[in-house]
């Protein structure tokens, strides 16, 4: 095999955790063919034998539809380890420690609570199990780059603001977000960001390859940081994976 078809998701989280893993496949002297589009059309593409590799595939809950062993792929490696909270930027509010504290504080945290359109039932199940509703919270749906630009100024003016985020996420990056605790343990559990394999692809693939990426750990500073030099440097997803494999993408 000399050219690896490669799907993924179509974000710029994912496109850029895609970029580099491909660092690792063009070592290995491989041309790459790239592969995105909508959750329907990727699946298809998996179903038809049109993706040799996804990166990634978030298991085991939020993207369960793509462990279906009838699509032919097979889990590799993980990535990262995506996990969903709410946070707020470092040092406002400090004596807000969980979720459980909001609505306990002398009115300083802002009682609207902005949660993008993808992730809003999770805010929903959050608001209700906490029961911030009878506590004055209200939730502002928005679609989710509206809810991030207003996320990205809460960070930057150290608004005493609940933000609720996957995590890793770009607004992660620089340290400045500090997470609720849940004692309740009712939102998201940790997930798995696993790369699949088509079952064929993995026989004609090379196993030190192969052995590569189910070794490769991005984490989160890491997929934070090239979504960042993306979104916020202007970086290509190839020109900031190159920056972190020269080591220049986060400070040593």
């Amino acid at each position: 095999m000399t050219t690896v078809t490669l799907g993924h998701p179509e974000t710029i989280l994912h496109a850029a955790a895609a970029a580099a893993v491909v660092r690792v496949l063009e070592a290995y002297d491989l041309d790459v063919e790239y592969v995105t589009g909508s959750r329907d059309e990727l699946t298809a593409a998996m179903k038809a034998g049109g993706i040799d590799l996804f990166v990634s595939a978030w298991l085991p809950d939020v993207d369960a539809l793509w462990a279906d062993p009838s699509l032919g792929m097979d889990p590799l490696g993980e990535l990262y380890k995506p996990v969903f909270g709410w946070f707020m930027p470092e040092g406002c509010a400090p004596g807000v420690v969980s979720i459980a504290d909001l609505g306990l504080d002398d009115g300083v945290v802002n009682r609207n609570i902005v949660a993008a359109e993808s992730v809003l039932e999770r805010v929903r199940l959050g608001v209700g199990s906490y029961g911030l509703t009878e506590r004055g919270f209200t939730i502002d749906a928005r679609p989710d780059e509206e809810a991030w630009q207003y996320a990205a100024k809460a960070i930057e003016t150290g608004e005493a603001a609940v933000l609720p985020l996957w995590q890793p996420h770009f607004l992660h990056h620089g340290g400045r977000l500090r997470s609720l605790e849940d004692p309740r343990t009712v939102l998201a559990g940790e997930q798995a960001a696993r790369m699949l394999v088509r079952r064929e692809a993995r026989a004609e693939l090379d196993s030190d390859l192969l052995d590569e990426l189910d070794e490769l750990m991005l984490g989160h500073k890491v997929v934070s940081a090239l979504e960042y030099a993306v979104r916020c440097d202007g970086m290509t997803g190839d020109e900031a994976a190159e920056a972190w494999q020269r080591g220049k993408l986060l400070p040593r």
